[in-house]
């Protein structure tokens, strides 16, 4: 029976948590698991952008792979989930087979991180170094509520970024930004038992809850009076509808170079040329992320006034255009 025992163990580690197991542990689990789980959420949220995927992708990351090794892994303290480094080697190793953020990007990251573990130790800590000033920098975006497009270099990125900030801060987030941390640098010094990036987070979430911080409405171009600012958002979807073709095409061409590589070897005319259409394509992309970048910046300097037309719905119009009849809001819109 003890061998049986053994061997279930074994299978099932988890169920020996059940043996001495008191309601003072219980009390300092969940505490524990509260406090690791409020600080995972942004963090992983953020680790999913740095890699080049959606912010939610970061929570799958945060959330299975820890509750699967909690289960049946073998110690109770190794630390599993979403790391920075590999984030920025997912970034680097996939940007330039597909656009970031599309379905493509994402199933080689999938892909990726089956074979991820097969990298010794050494290359990843050659990342290591660089690692935190690259994720810090990369994150000033988010403190002064702009968006730039990424260049090819990271400190062209940075650059972008202090640029878009001087025309662009939205000031309500850099205000919720400076509050996180002077309220984690005053309860550092008070008290360094206080969870104070916990506190922070959870300040600042309640204070942006509160006041409705984030204001979206989804509504076609023609409820925009303005014949620039049509044109304007109309020549940027356009845009990314081609940079979303030119990308798809590139990895089916890559597809087809990589099997016709095989059959015919690297120095057949017909690799060589496949080769070649690649590259062009590859131009071409550059070409139209140039171009997105230009249209995303008219956007964001589109300052707008949006009126309650009777049925409801939200017209915008420039500030300097006469505006009619409804009730303005007050709000600005961008």
């Amino acid at each position: 029976m003890q061998v049986m025992s053994t061997k279930v163990l074994r299978v099932f580690p988890f169920l020996g948590w059940f043996q001495n197991y008191s309601l003072q542990v219980f009390r300092l689990d969940i505490i524990a698991g509260l406090t690791v789980a409020l600080v995972l959420v942004p963090q992983s949220m953020a680790y999913a952008q740095l890699a080049g995927l959606p912010p939610y992708y970061g929570l799958y990351a945060a959330f299975l792979p820890p509750l699967i090794a909690a289960l049946f892994g073998s110690s109770r303290q190794l630390a599993t989930g979403p790391v920075a480094v590999v984030s920025l080697m997912t970034a680097t190793a996939l940007e330039p087979l597909a656009t970031a953020g599309g379905p493509e990007y994402i199933a080689y990251a999938v892909l990726l991180a089956l074979v991820v573990n097969f990298l010794s130790h050494p290359v990843v800590n050659g990342f290591t170094n660089a690692a935190a000033i690259i994720i810090a920098s990369s994150q000033l975006s988010k403190l002064f509520g702009v968006h730039v497009d990424k260049a090819e270099h990271h400190y062209e990125t940075i650059y972008n970024v202090v640029l878009a900030a001087i025309s662009f801060t939205h000031w309500p987030t850099f205000a919720l930004a400076v509050l996180a941390f002077a309220v984690m640098i005053v309860l550092r010094r008070v008290n360094r038992r206080i969870p104070n990036v916990l506190v922070a987070v959870a300040v600042t979430t309640i204070i942006s809850w509160a006041l409705g911080f984030e204001h979206n409405e989804t509504v076609p171009v023609s409820r925009i009076v303005s014949e620039d600012a049509r044109q304007t958002v109309q020549i940027f979807n356009t845009r990314m509808r081609e940079l979303a073709a030119v990308s798809d095409k590139r990895v089916s061409l890559r597809s087809e170079y990589e099997r016709l590589t095989d059959t015919a070897g690297e120095r057949s005319v017909a690799v060589m040329e496949l080769e070649h259409r690649i590259n062009l394509l590859t131009v071409d992309m550059e070409t139209l992320k140039e171009a997105i970048h230009e249209s995303r910046t008219g956007i964001r300097s589109l300052l707008l006034v949006a009126v309650s037309d009777p049925d409801g719905e939200l017209t915008f119009y420039d500030n300097e255009e006469s505006i009619g009849t409804g009730h303005v809001h007050s709000r600005n819109w961008r």
